[in-house]
């Protein structure tokens, strides 16, 4: 429950600091991204976010308190769904970069709330990574970002709106690291529902498949456009 309550607030102030600024819209992949001599890049996935359940819409204290409960067998083996080709996705598109000429190192996982804030605004990186450009003698690099991973279902207030669907939200990009300026911006959103009846504990097979279909997805939205 105290995990939770953290993420609703979490949230609430995410959302917050979102009105504050304009969303970055999706960028396709810049011409310059892989020209010579600037072509020495990073890969960097950051810190993996738990494998839960999320119930968006049940927003206040007593909602989330009542959809956890309802939800609690479902969150219980939502707990145990590997996250490992996720996690094994910047050796992917390491090999994707080295196909189209760039020199690839690979950065161990990266905690962004670490960095500093950029203040850049729209098609810059939200985060400062110029720091990493000197320690690792790198132009750029490209940053594999998932925010949640696992099951959701939308709630009103104290009802669901539908059965779960596996989900997995983050973003990738790629950043000039002479001035933090986006090459690349691609949101991963890959959300299914199961294809037949979903409420089938403790193993609950078929949101169980649309889990491990959302993985495909989500890994294609990021290595697709890298490779065109």
């Amino acid at each position: 429950m105290n995990t939770r309550l953290s993420a609703l607030l979490i949230s609430a102030t995410f959302l917050l600091t979102a009105c504050a600024s304009a969303p970055q819209l999706p960028l396709p992949v810049a011409p310059q991204a892989f020209a010579a001599p600037a072509n020495n890049y990073g890969v960097v996935l950051a810190k993996m976010p738990v494998v839960d359940t999320q119930f968006p819409g049940a927003s206040c204290l007593l909602c989330l308190a009542a959809a956890s409960v309802a939800n609690s067998d479902l969150t219980k083996y939502t707990k145990t769904l590997p996250a490992d080709d996720l996690a094994g996705l910047n050796k992917q598109v390491a090999e994707v970069l080295k196909k189209r000429g760039a020199k690839v190192t690979m950065i161990d996982q990266l905690d962004l709330s670490a960095l500093p804030d950029s203040g850049k605004g729209v098609n810059f990186a939200y985060k400062d990574f110029s720091s990493l450009k000197a320690k690792y003698n790198i132009d750029k690099l490209v940053v594999v970002n998932f925010r949640t991973v696992g099951i959701e279902r939308t709630y009103a207030a104290y009802i669901p709106n539908g059965d779960p669907k596996a989900t997995i939200v983050g973003e990738s990009y790629i950043v000039n690291l002479n001035d933090n300026s986006l090459e690349w911006f691609q949101r991963i959103t890959a959300m299914k529902a199961s294809d037949g009846k979903w409420d089938e504990p403790p193993k609950f097979p078929g949101l169980t498949n649309a889990y491990y279909q959302v993985i495909e997805l989500a890994k294609d939205s990021v290595l697709t456009p890298l490779a065109q």
